[in-house]
């Protein structure tokens, strides 16, 4: 009882500070189309999903991603409200983050009903860091995708710091890379997690041009997420490659916080929207 108190009081002022700003959502100039992680909200989605939704989209977002949640895919709701509560907002249900696991079927099934264009798993569905195992991987990824691909979804997998171990001499990463169809397997980057694992996105566009329509827009200090600007990632020169990368939609996500989720969202769209690009 004392938790959900303190978080009606916490949310309550969220919802303050966002009818404070009625303006902010019309005010970017620079931001084109962006989207939210719903993880950022994570524990706000489980305990107020249309109220948070609303929240979000006062600040201009455009584009979501759902996150695998103790209350399942679309926190409660089913996969029709959960579309509908976006589109009401002005945002499209863009995509989700689940694991291939015992539900993928019905997981599947759900996306669809939502009318979702990608599907991304977010974990590696098979333990070991060998190349063996990727390669393995790599084959169960296209058959998930040529799945999808029959309710005319797109399968994707997002990645974050252990896939860029080596093994033989190999970046685990690029064997996945190497091993998936394009047309089938359409890569997230988390560019944080890539930059946190000392490698280079920009490189990976380079030599793997296209593969990359997704993105999860991450700054990181020291393996901890951080606000826009705080940490390791050169936002301005990603953005400005992001052609060759193929992105088509990038998902700002924060997991760590010195002030709330809602007002960290704010500090980083003001971010990108004075960035040279």
């Amino acid at each position: 009882m004392t938790q959900r108190r303190d978080f009606l009081k916490t949310f309550g002022a969220l919802a303050t500070g966002a009818m404070l700003m009625p303006s902010l959502a019309m005010a970017y100039k620079k931001v084109k189309n962006p989207g939210i992680q719903l993880y950022t909200f994570r524990k706000e989605m489980e305990t107020d999903p249309r109220g948070t939704l609303k929240l979000i989209a006062g600040l201009g977002i455009k584009q979501i991603e759902s996150a695998s949640s103790k209350l399942g895919l679309f926190y409660g709701l089913k996969p029709t409200e959960m579309k509908s509560a976006c589109n009401d907002l002005g945002m499209t249900l863009r995509s989700a983050h689940t694991s291939i696991d015992g539900k993928w079927q019905q997981t599947m099934q759900d996306a669809a009903e939502a009318g979702m264009e990608y599907l991304i798993c977010s974990s590696m569905p098979i333990k070991g860091q060998t190349v063996s195992n990727y390669q393995k991987v790599a084959d169960q990824f296209n058959h998930a995708g040529e799945e999808c691909e029959k309710l005319n979804i797109k399968f994707g997998y997002h990645n974050h710091n252990s896939e860029f171990e080596q093994e033989e001499g190999q970046v685990l990463y690029d064997v996945l890379l190497k091993n998936t169809q394009p047309n089938l397997v359409h890569m997230e980057m988390d560019l944080g997690w890539v930059v946190a694992a000392g490698k280079d996105p920009m490189l990976y566009f380079k030599n793997y041009p296209g593969r990359f329509p997704l993105w999860h827009l991450k700054d990181m200090k020291n393996k901890h997420s951080v606000d826009f600007g705080k940490g390791d990632l050169d936002i301005a020169g990603l953005l400005k490659s992001s052609k060759i990368a193929g992105m088509k939609y990038f998902f700002i996500e924060q997991e760590e916080y010195n002030i709330s989720p809602l007002d960290s969202l704010k500090q980083n769209m003001v971010y990108l929207d004075k960035l040279d690009i």
